[in-house]
């Protein structure tokens, strides 16, 4: 449990200083070719497509997870001391969510800032405002606080390396494949192992967010957008996250033609630092939770 618990600190500050490397080498850029190798709907029949997503998805699953899960069960302590927090790390993503929010907040020109988002979402940015694009910025950093922070570690927390490492194989086959276009057929059993392998994080990430906003005296607003606007998110998950900040930090998250999540009460240019601080002091409150409950546990067990 000591190991475990040290190796979440530890790729806290792995993520905070090394962040995430841009190399074809990184583990999930890895698999990420590996998915976009198979993942062309043109390389197969139209009534084989859904059949060959089901498979398809076991075996990137099998891949990627494989050395976590024999790393954790094999590797001496003191070499998963060390090696842990980077394995943990290539698993979820903080301070380059970050990085990239900041990177569209701080374009120097409208078309600049619509690139940059380009990063982020798959909507079609070309006619977006300047409001609209620094929507589609922190819509993808609520909606990750979720699929690229919360999960990965909660994962990590129940079942080790391995399991962190099948959530974030899942979840990178949704990102890649999970869209009602030509990969629809393919991508349909990723897209809806990634709604079932989040449905609990996405609310433990909501009840963290109520415990955020509950400290920060702003409790009332983000239930109140919760409670109005979480089913206006397509999805079983993504509305949880994207209603309770935008009610907590008074903005307004729009897909035009698709949702109007909040109230308005501040710009995003305003109000993209405090979101920011929601996503990590939530991530801060999990971990500190996680210790918490850990020494607990161990106090009552030896009592």
């Amino acid at each position: 449990m000591v190991l475990s618990l040290l190796v979440l600190v530890l790729s806290l500050g792995v993520d905070r200083v090394v962040g995430d490397p841009r190399t074809r080498l990184h583990p999930v850029a890895l698999i990420g070719q590996f998915i976009g190798w198979w993942g062309r709907p043109a390389l197969y029949p139209r009534w084989v497509q859904r059949g060959a997503g089901v498979i398809f998805w076991f075996i990137t699953v099998t891949l990627f997870s494989a050395p976590f899960f024999l790393a954790a069960a094999y590797a001496p302590w003191i070499l998963l001391l060390i090696t842990g927090p980077f394995l943990l790390k290539s698993c979820f993503a903080l301070r380059s969510l970050e990085e990239h929010a900041l990177a569209v907040t701080q374009a120097s020109s409208p078309d600049l800032g619509r690139e940059q988002v380009r990063m982020l979402v798959s909507r079609d940015t070309r006619d977006l405002t300047d409001e609209q694009v620094l929507s589609a910025a922190y819509e993808s950093v609520a909606e990750n606080l979720t699929d690229s922070i919360i999960a990965p570690l909660l994962y990590f927390v129940l079942s080790g390396l391995g399991g962190a490492a099948v959530y974030r194989a899942a979840n990178t086959m949704d990102a890649m494949l999970g869209y009602r276009d030509e990969r629809l057929r393919l991508g349909w059993w990723p897209a809806r192992m990634d709604d079932i392998l989040s449905y609990v994080p996405a609310r433990v990430t909501g009840f963290l967010l109520i415990i955020y906003f509950l400290c920060t005296g702003r409790l009332r607003p983000a239930l109140a957008v919760f409670r109005r606007d979480r089913h206006l998110r397509p999805g079983w998950n993504g509305g949880i996250p994207m209603s309770l900040i935008a009610g907590g930090t008074g903005v307004v998250f729009e897909k035009p033609g698709q949702y109007r999540i909040g109230d308005g009460q501040r710009s995003l240019r305003e109000a993209g630092p405090e979101i920011i601080r929601a996503v990590q002091g939530t991530t801060l409150l999990f971990v500190g939770l996680v210790i918490c409950g850990s020494v607990l546990l161990n106090l009552i067990s030896n009592v």
